[in-house]
């Protein structure tokens, strides 16, 4: 709800037949906000036309309690803000930088919403209070986490976020975002109740389609806190976090993306040939990412700074890697990544990552380097293979996700060499496996050839444009246009053929186009005149 209020002092009468149990996500935080599910009478504010509120407990479990502070905690991660459900802490904190969230299902007096709050309301420094109202919430702890953290927004400055069509017609005051699955998103000021990835936004108002709303400056700029400080180097070289391989062989680490442009880089030294097993995953409540914030990217380098492959799945919010490196040095860059349904603007939150390692026998077999380029559609594999004895066979091997190779094609012992033309249309990964005469078996290094079909698919007739972009494609794609500062502009289908996006009503200025097939996705930059 949004709503302005004139500045009335409260007293506050807590009930002491519940006991919520005691969380803080930040604790060194000063800035607070208080989850309140023990019940709580309020007297003297603007809420109710001045009566007492008697707020009943939530009636919710301690399960579902941890639940929602999860949830909610998540939501508010990237920021230096303490979320708790322990009232002492929030009278610790200063009175200019708290706010108090009652989850009561004493929901009459105030009709037709799942919970209401005042905009602005965080740095009054009177304890007016938030509500979210649990009965008109299903009793969902996802539904009423999403409204707590909707309407805590609404107390630090937020307005709703709308959905307007491309001719700038609203469509629904409350953005309820798009997709199905793990990667479905929608704006935490929309209404992001049957979304899985939800997030800050940078969009439009219910003001008007060029209303723009940016959440993150908002949030942290007129609220006396700002983003948490960043816990890893953006650059990899010495600054890079060193994950230590354990006795076990396993390594891990943990790590919050806070910002948009957030790069956090890890490294990790292997001292002999090893198959490694990497899981980065974000911060989730259940399976397939439940409740997750940050759509996962990883971008692996070797030591000389090159990229050695970039996971950044379409259809989930996690990365999984199941490849066999070659001795040296690796780095680890994770960051926020968008999708068909959304930017990275708003991909934030934690993250945790665990490697294991396999050792292989590397002794006969001293050095296998495999080299990719593409032409023409034709992939060429070249490798240099370095050996003490007979090498009894060589295997070429194939992937299309990075992590399940399968045996494309047997070659000559004495073969340094491979051409292919795929039939498939995406990314493709390679390996060659080689075995002596003793049985000893090694695998190169991973090369990955994009599929270039979705390039050679998609023309746009021109990258400099003035009210209309045109774009012809020879498959359907799904697109986004959004600006230089994340906020996405259109979003739509568009169709085998030509097709025509307006953006008469947008300024000039640079742009970029995101277009997503099955397994692809392509980005063009565009100039409007």
């Amino acid at each position: 709800m949004k709503t302005i209020a004139t500045f009335l002092i409260l007293f506050f009468s807590t009930a002491a037949i519940f006991a919520q149990p005691k969380l803080s996500s930040f604790p060194s935080a000063k800035a607070t906000v208080f989850l309140d599910f023990d019940g709580q009478t309020v007297t003297a504010s603007p809420w109710n036309g001045g009566q007492p509120l008697y707020c009943a407990p939530s009636g919710l479990t301690d399960a579902q309690i941890t639940e929602i502070f999860q949830r909610v905690s998540e939501d508010f991660r990237p920021f230096n803000i303490n979320i708790t459900t322990d009232s002492t802490v929030f009278f610790a904190a200063p009175l200019y930088q708290r706010i108090r969230m009652i989850v009561t299902p004493t929901s009459s007096w105030y009709q037709g919403v799942g919970g209401v709050a005042f905009t602005g309301s965080f740095t009054w420094g009177d304890g007016t209070p938030g509500f979210i109202f649990p009965d008109r919430l299903a009793w969902s702890p996802k539904i009423i986490a999403e409204c707590c953290s909707h309407e805590t927004g609404h107390t630090l400055g937020l307005s709703h976020q709308a959905k307007f069509d491309s001719s700038c017609n609203l469509i629904t005051v409350y953005n309820q975002g798009d997709g199905t699955g793990q990667t479905s998103w929608a704006p935490v000021m929309g209404n992001s109740y049957y979304r899985n990835f939800t997030g800050w936004n940078n969009g439009p108002t219910p003001s008007g389609c060029s209303a723009d709303q940016d959440n993150l400056s908002i949030i942290t700029g007129v609220n006396g806190f700002t983003y948490r400080t960043d816990d890893h180097s953006n650059v990899p070289g010495d600054a890079a976090t060193l994950l230590p391989v354990q006795n076990d062989n396993t390594f891990s680490g943990d790590g919050i993306i806070s910002t948009n442009t957030d790069q956090d880089v890890f490294k990790f030294v292997l001292n002999a040939q090893s198959e490694l097993k990497l899981n980065v995953t974000p911060f989730s409540i259940g399976l397939n990412n439940e409740g997750a914030d940050l759509d996962v990217k990883v971008v692996l380098m070797n030591s000389n700074f090159e990229i050695v492959n970039v996971y950044d799945p379409l259809d989930k919010m996690d990365v999984s890697v199941d490849s066999v490196f070659n001795p040296g040095t690796y780095y680890i860059q994770v960051s926020g990544s968008g999708n068909q349904f959304a930017t990275n603007y708003g991909s934030l939150g934690s993250y945790h990552v665990a490697g294991t390692l396999a050792t292989l026998s590397t002794l006969a077999i001293q050095q296998l380097d495999l080299k990719g380029s593409e032409k023409d559609g034709i992939h060429n594999l070249t490798w240099n293979l370095v050996c003490d004895e007979a090498v009894l066979s060589e295997e070429v091997q194939v992937s299309y996700d990075g992590i399940s190779f399968s045996k494309l094609a047997s070659v000559n012992s004495a073969a340094r060499s491979f051409e292919y033309r795929p039939m498939n249309q995406q990314d493709a990964y390679y390996r060659v496996q080689a075995t002596t005469i003793s049985g000893v078996t090694r695998y190169s290094n991973i090369v990955m050839i994009r599929y270039s079909g979705l390039h050679n698919s998609v023309v746009l007739q021109s990258n400099l444009v003035r009210d209309r972009v045109i774009i012809s494609s020879q498959e359907p794609l799904k697109y986004i246009l959004i600006d230089v500062n994340g906020k996405i502009l259109q979003k739509g289908n568009l169709q085998q053929g030509q097709n025509v996006i307006n953006i008469s009503n947008s300024p000039n200025g640079i742009y970029f186009i995101q277009m997503a097939g099955e397994t692809q996705k392509l980005t063009q930059r565009i100039v409007k005149l």
